[in-house]
């Protein structure tokens, strides 16, 4: 499945368009490779995705071509979820 895709799907993203100019722009990768929109995703692959301040790591568990918005989530897991400290508010 392609990465656009599937983070739409699984509504990580909300949006595939949004989702293609992430990964276009370089901030994602799969496996510690860099990705593109359309780089293949399969089960078992490590995700890492850059948004703004917030950097989130997922593991592909199933890949679905359409989904229930419950059953979204059922498609991976979050390994971690980081932010970026802002230093203005200190």
């Amino acid at each position: 499945m392609r990465l656009d895709k599937f983070l739409k799907v699984s509504r990580i993203v909300k949006r595939r368009a949004v989702a293609k100019e992430i990964a276009d722009k370089g901030r994602i990768t799969i496996n510690d490779r860099p990705a593109k929109s359309s780089s293949e995703v399969h089960v078992g692959d490590k995700l890492v995705i850059s948004f703004g301040n917030k950097t989130l790591t997922v593991q592909v568990k199933q890949l679905l071509d359409t989904t229930k918005k419950d059953d979204a989530a059922m498609m991976y897991e979050i390994i971690s979820e980081d932010y970026a400290k802002n230093f203005d508010q200190e």
